[in-house]
């Protein structure tokens, strides 16, 4: 039987999750509409969606990009130019920061995309646009495992990640909200800018941080790092 990467995404072999097969929902990209049929089927909760696909989704990227905080750095910002290695504790308060700040994001632009569906006379849940959001984000976690080195600027994985969640969104748009035709592409682009000021503010704050332009904050992790047991 031929496996298409469509079916990775809500199969029912995915209803015992195991960690690595969250992976594969990235392939939103390369089979945008069959993934999507697979996702309006498999009416997935917002509860499971949340715990079960996007939170496993968010620990990786959280994992890899702190070991390579830890082990390669972060190229700093200034007069002298030199690589910024953190230590464990603060690598894991900046990713728990870091993945805080995706899921407002994500929370933001879910319930900005209902109300602005509202706009256009259209009847939509909470659970069409969180599940939209969430899908949608998928690339853009996909590049993220790319900050971990530290030649490739944040904005560069953010750039591309971006584009390639715009292009997901605007079939997710037409299967998962489903809006008249007259006003579909008025709420594609609009979302799509929601999406990009969201995840643009919540990149620029992290990537400012990263290369040492603002040094409170730094301070503060630093702090809570030292009174970690590791």
């Amino acid at each position: 039987m031929r496996i298409w990467y469509a079916d990775l995404v809500v199969s029912t072999r995915l209803n015992r999750y195991h960690f690595a097969h969250m992976i594969w929902a990235l392939f939103l990209i390369f089979q945008t509409s069959a993934a999507w049929e697979r996702v309006v089927k498999a009416q997935r909760n917002l509860g499971p969606l949340l715990v079960l696909y996007l939170l496993p989704m968010m620990l990786l990227v959280a994992v890899v990009n702190g070991f390579g905080l830890v082990k390669w750095g972060e190229p700093q910002a200034g007069l002298f130019h030199y690589i910024h290695k953190s230590t464990a504790g603060e690598a894991v308060i900046f990713e728990a920061a870091h993945s805080l700040l995706t899921l407002l994001a994500i929370v933001v632009c879910g319930v900005l995309i209902k109300i602005l569906g509202e706009t256009f006379h259209g009847r939509f849940t909470y659970k069409q646009t969180f599940t939209m959001v969430i899908y949608v984000s998928s690339p853009m976690f996909l590049l993220r495992l790319l900050d971990t080195v530290p030649a490739i600027t944040p904005w560069v994985t953010w750039g591309i990640g971006i584009v390639l969640s715009i292009k997901v969104l605007h079939q997710g748009i037409w299967f998962v909200m489903q809006p008249a035709p007259p006003n579909a592409f008025a709420l594609y682009f609009m979302s799509s800018l929601l999406l990009v000021a969201a995840t643009g503010l919540e990149r620029f704050v992290t990537a400012w941080y990263l290369v040492g332009h603002i040094p409170s904050a730094a301070d503060f992790v630093s702090h809570l790092a030292a009174h970690l047991p590791f």
